[in-house]
C-alpha cells in the first residue's frame, strides 16, 4: 500500500493553492496584456485591407468603413456596459461573456458575405474586446501591472497596420479584421487566477445604463452631426446627470465621480487620447507634403515614434509610480502639448528646403513619438491613480468610465485633425 497522499488529500491541496491565488488578488501581467491588446488590432488593424475588401464584395471604400466606425462605436458604448456587468455579475460571468462577444463577432468577419453582418460581426468584437480590455486593467495590481497592460495596446496599435496587411497577404483581407480574436487565448488564465470579490446585493441600474449609452452614441456622433447629435448628447446627459442623483448607486457610482482623482485623472487621459490620435491622422499629409512621401513610406515611418511610445510607456509608469498626481497631471499633458506644438510650427512655417526637408521630417516624427509616449504613460498612470481612489467595489466602473474619456478623445481626435488639416 503506498504511503503517500491519497487522491482527495491532492484534490483538497490543488483546491486550497488555487483559493490562496484567488484571495491573492494576483494575475500574471503577461495575461492580462494579451487580454487586453489585441482589442487594438480592431482599431487599426483594417487600414490598410479596407480596399481589398472593397473590391473583393463590389462596394466603395467609403462604405467599407462603417466596419470601422462600428467597432469604434461599440467600444466606446461597450467599455462602461461591460465594466457594469463584471461589477454587478463578477468577473467569471463577465470575461465569459466578453469571450462569447469575440467569437460571435470573428465568425460572422470571417464567414458573412454582406456588409451589415461584416458591420454587425465588428461590433460584437468592439463590445467584447472592450469588456476584455477593461477587466485587465480592472485586476492590474500594481502600476508596472498596469503599465504594461497600456504599453500592450500602444505597441499592438502601432503596429495594428502592418500586421493586419500581413495576415491579409498570407491568408485573406478576413483575416486581419479577426486579428481581435487573440484576445481570448488569455481568457481560460485569467479565469483560473482571477481573485474572488464580493458582488452588490442592488440589481443593475437599466436605466442609467441606456442613459450612459444614449450619452457615449451622441459623443461619438459629435465630429460628423454636432447640431443634432451636441442636442442629444446635451439631453442625455442632462438626464444622466438627474438620474445618477436619484441613483447614487447605480450605473455610475457617485462614490467614483465624488473622488477628486478621478475627474481630473479621466479628464487628463482624454485631452492627451486627443493630442496622439489627432497626431496619427494629421501627421500623414503633413510628412507627404513635406518630404514628398508616398502613402506606405508614410506609413512605416510613423510606426517608429508610435511603437517608441508603446514600449517607453512601460518604464515610464514604472517611474512615476510614487510621483504626486499633481505632477503626473501637469507633466504628460505638457508632454502632449509640446508634441502638438512642434507639429504646428513645422506646419506653419514656409516648407523648407534642401538640407531642411530631413530636419523638418524628423521634427514631425519626434512630435508624434512626444504625444504617444504621452498618451500611453498617461494612460497607464492615470488609470493606476484613478482605480486607487475609489473603493475595491467600485473599481471596475471606475476602470469603465476612464477608458470611456479615453476612447472619446481617440474618437474626438482624427476628426479634429481631419478639420485642421483638410
Amino acid at each position: 500500500m503506498s504511503g503517500g497522499p491519497s487522491g482527495d488529500g491532492l484534490t483538497t491541496r490543488a483546491r486550497g493553492e488555487e483559493a490562496q491565488r484567488r484571495r491573492s488578488g494576483r494575475v500574471p501581467s503577461g495575461w492580462l496584456a494579451l487580454l487586453a491588446g489585441p482589442m487594438s488590432f480592431g482599431i487599426a488593424g483594417p487600414a490598410l485591407v479596407l480596399p481589398d475588401a472593397a473590391r473583393d464584395l463590389s462596394l466603395t471604400t467609403a462604405a467599407m468603413t462603417w466596419i470601422v466606425t462600428a467597432f469604434g462605436w461599440a467600444i466606446a458604448v461597450g467599455t462602461p456596459l461591460m465594466a457594469g456587468l463584471q461589477s454587478r455579475r463578477g468577473t467569471r460571468t463577465a470575461l465569459a461573456a466578453c469571450a462569447a462577444l469575440v467569437l460571435l463577432g470573428t465568425v460572422l468577419v470571417v464567414t458573412a458575405p454582406l456588409l451589415p453582418l461584416l458591420v454587425a460581426g465588428s461590433a460584437l468584437q468592439g463590445f467584447g474586446t472592450a469588456g476584455l480590455t477593461t477587466i485587465a486593467m480592472s485586476l492590474a495590481a500594481s502600476a508596472r501591472t498596469m503599465g504594461l497592460v497600456t504599453a500592450s495596446l500602444a505597441t499592438v496599435g502601432s503596429t495594428a497596420p502592418l500586421a493586419g496587411d500581413l495576415a491579409a497577404s498570407v491568408l485573406d483581407w478576413r483575416a486581419a479584421l479577426a486579428l481581435p480574436v487573440l484576445s481570448v487565448l488569455a481568457v481560460p488564465a485569467v479565469l483560473r487566477r482571477r481573485p474572488d470579490t464580493p458582488l452588490p446585493a442592488a440589481r443593475l441600474d437599466l436605466p442609467g445604463a441606456m442613459l450612459l449609452m444614449a450619452l457615449v452614441t451622441a459623443l461619438v456622433l459629435v465630429p460628423y452631426a454636432w447640431q443634432a447629435a451636441g442636442a442629444v448628447a446635451l439631453a442625455a446627459g442632462v438626464a444622466l446627470a438627474l438620474w445618477v442623483r436619484k441613483r447614487p448607486d447605480g450605473f455610475v457610482p457617485t462614490v467614483v465621480l465624488r473622488s477628486p482623482v478621478f475627474p481630473v485623472a479621466a479628464g487628463a487621459a482624454f485631452l492627451l487620447a486627443v493630442a496622439n490620435f489627432g497626431m496619427m491622422y494629421a501627421l500623414p499629409p503633413l510628412l507627404a507634403e513635406v518630404a514628398g512621401w508616398t502613402g506606405p513610406q508614410v506609413g512605416v515611418a510613423i510606426t517608429w515614434p508610435l511603437l517608441f511610445g508603446g514600449l517607453a510607456s512601460y518604464g515610464v509608469i514604472a517611474l512615476t509610480a510614487r510621483v504626486p498626481f499633481g505632477v503626473l497631471a501637469t507633466l504628460f499633458p505638457a508632454l502632449a502639448a509640446a508634441g502638438v506644438a512642434l507639429a504646428g510650427l513645422v506646419a506653419a512655417t514656409a516648407l523648407p528646403a534642401g538640407a531642411a526637408l530631413g530636419a523638418a521630417s524628423l521634427a514631425l516624427l519626434v512630435a508624434q513619438g512626444l504625444t504617444s509616449v504621452a498618451a500611453a504613460s498617461g494612460q497607464g498612470a492615470f488609470a493606476t491613480r484613478a482605480g486607487a481612489a475609489v473603493p475595491a467595489a467600485a473599481r471596475p466602473a471606475a476602470m469603465g468610465l476612464f477608458n470611456l474619456a479615453y476612447l472619446l478623445g481617440a474618437a474626438f481626435g482624427p476628426a479634429i485633425a481631419t478639420l485642421l488639416v483638410g
